[in-house]
C-alpha cells in the first residue's frame, strides 16, 4: 500500500484503535458506534461513504464483522501494518480481561462482584446502540428503498428467526437486480487508496495465512496433544463457519462443548456467556472464555491459559486472512453499478440486523426473564427492573443531552452500577 501524506501517524493510530479496543462493550452494535464516533466523527479519519462501504463488505464475510471492521480501517490507514495493529488492539484489551476474569472464576466460581459493576455497563449499552442506529441510519437510509430494506432486515431477524445470510443474500440480489434499472439510485464509491494488486499475489497471501492459521492445529496432533488439537480443530471450523455474528452459534457451541466433549457444564457455559457480553471486544471472545474454563477445569490454570491461546489464534487469524486478501479488491469491485446498489441494500439491511440487536439487548437489561427461546422474545412483565430502567435513562441523558465522552460516561455508569449492588437496591 502506497504511502499517504495525509495518513495518520502511528501514535495516532495507536491511541485511536486503543481507545476503540478498551471501550468496545456491548457486542456489534455498540462496537460500530463507538469505530464510526472516533474514525468518522472524531479524527474524519474516513468518510461516511467508506465507513458504510466497509461496514457492509464486512457484514458479508464469517467472523466478528466488528474486529474485521476495525482490521479492514486500519488497513484502509496504514496498509497491512495498520490492520494488523488495529484487529489486534481490537481484540487483546478484551481478551486480557475475559482471561483474568476465566481464571477468577475457575478458582472462585459464579464472580456477583463483577457483574454487579457491569450492571451500569450494561445501561450505557443501550444509549450506544442507539446512538449508532440514529447515526447508521442517516446516512445508510436516504430513500424508501433502503428504510424498507431496515424494516425487513429488523423484522427477519427479530420476529421470523429469518437465517441472516438469506436475508443479506436477498438484499445482495435485489440490489443486483435493481442496480441495472435505469434511474436506479448509485450510492457514492469510496475514494481508491490503492493500486489493485493482481490475484495471484492475493492467492499468495491466502495461502501464507492459511498456513499459519492450521499450523498450531497440526502441530499439537502430531505431538499427540489430543485435548488442545480437538479444542482448536473445533473452533477453527466455528471461525470460518460464523455467519451472523457469535450468537448465532452458540447453539452449536453448547452442543459440542457441553453435550458432546463435555469440556463444560451447562450452567457454565451460560455463565460464559454473561461474562462475554460485559467484557469489551467481540463477543466472540465467549470461545476464549469456554476454552478457558475446560482447560483450566481440565489440568490446571497453565492448561487454561494455553487453551485460551489457542483459540483467539484461531478463531481471530481468519479476520487477518479475509481482510487482507479481499480488501485490496473491494473498492474497485464496488465501482461497477449492480455490485454498488447491491452493497447499499445490504448496508440498508444491516440497519434493520443493528436495531433487531438492540432491541434484544435492550429487553434483556431491562427484563429480568425473557420468556422461553421463542422469536420473538417476549418478556415477562413482572421482572421488569425499575434500577435498570434508571440506569439506562441516566445513560440516555449522558450520551443524548449532556454528551459528555465515552470515557467518563463509562466509568459513572460502572460506578453507579457497583454502588447500586452494594445498596441492595
Amino acid at each position: 500500500m502506497p504511502s499517504d501524506p495525509r495518513a495518520p501517524a502511528w501514535r495516532e493510530l495507536f491511541q485511536a484503535f486503543g481507545r476503540i479496543g478498551v471501550m468496545s462493550f456491548g457486542g456489534p452494535a455498540a462496537q460500530i458506534s463507538v469505530m464510526h464516533g472516533e474514525l468518522v466523527d472524531r479524527r474524519r479519519w474516513l468518510s461516511e461513504d467508506s465507513f458504510l462501504g466497509a461496514l457492509s463488505f464486512c457484514m458479508l464475510l464469517p467472523g466478528p464483522e466488528a474486529m474485521q471492521l476495525a482490521t479492514y480501517s486500519g488497513w484502509r490507514l496504514r496498509g497491512v501494518a495498520g490492520g494488523l495493529m488495529a484487529g489486534l488492539l481490537f481484540v487483546l484489551p478484551g481478551a486480557a480481561v475475559v482471561a483474568a476474569l476465566a481464571l477468577a472464576y475457575v478458582q472462585w466460581g459464579t464472580l456477583p462482584g463483577v457483574q454487579a459493576a457491569f450492571m451500569g455497563i450494561k445501561a450505557l449499552v443501550v444509549a450506544l446502540v442507539l446512538q449508532a442506529l440514529w447515526r447508521l441510519s442517516q446516512r445508510a437510509l436516504p430513500g424508501w428503498a433502503q428504510r424498507g430494506w431496515a424494516v425487513a432486515g429488523f423484522v427477519s431477524i427479530f420476529a421470523l428467526d429469518v437465517p441472516f445470510p438469506l436475508l443479506i443474500l436477498a438484499a445482495a440480489l435485489w440490489g443486483l437486480w435493481r442496480g441495472g434499472e435505469a434511474g436506479a439510485p448509485a450510492p457514492p464509491v469510496p475514494t481508491f487508496t490503492t493500486a489493485a494488486p493482481s490475484w495471484r499475489r492475493s492467492l499468495v497471501t491466502a495461502a501464507l495465512w492459511v498456513l499459519a492459521w492450521l499450523a498450531p492445529v497440526l502441530l499439537l496432533r502430531l505431538s499427540g496433544a489430543t485435548f488442545l488439537a480437538d479444542l482448536g480443530a473445533f473452533f477453527a471450523r466455528l471461525a470460518v463457519l460464523s455467519f451472523g455474528g457469535a450468537y448465532a452459534l452458540l447453539a452449536w457451541m453448547a452442543q459440542v462443548t457441553v453435550d458432546q466433549h463435555g469440556w463444560l457444564t451447562p450452567g457454565q457455559m451460560i455463565d460464559a456467556l454473561g461474562l462475554a457480553e460485559t467484557t469489551p471486544g467481540p463477543l466472540i471472545l465467549v470461545t476464549q472464555f469456554v476454552a478457558m474454563v475446560a482447560g483450566a477445569v481440565r489440568a490446571g490454570p497453565e492448561l487454561g491459559l494455553a487453551a485460551g491461546a489457542l483459540t483467539l489464534w484461531v478463531t481471530f487469524v481468519p479476520c487477518f486472512l479475509f481482510i487482507f486478501v479481499l480488501a485490496p479488491h473491494v473498492e474497485r469491485l464496488l465501482a461497477l453499478p449492480r455490485l454498488k446498489a447491491a452493497l447499499a441494500a445490504v448496508t440498508a439491511a444491516v440497519v434493520g440486523v443493528i436495531a433487531s440487536l438492540a432491541l434484544w439487548f435492550t429487553l434483556h437489561v431491562l427484563f429480568d426473564t425473557i420468556r422461553g427461546a421463542g422469536v420473538p422474545p417476549l418478556p415477562v412483565w413482572e421482572s421488569f427492573q425499575p434500577l435498570a430502567a434508571a440506569l439506562v435513562a441516566l445513560a440516555l441523558a449522558l450520551v443524548f443531552v449532556l454528551r459528555t465522552g465515552l470515557l467518563t460516561n463509562l466509568v459513572a455508569m460502572a460506578a453507579l452500577g457497583l454502588a447500586a449492588a452494594q445498596l441492595g437496591l
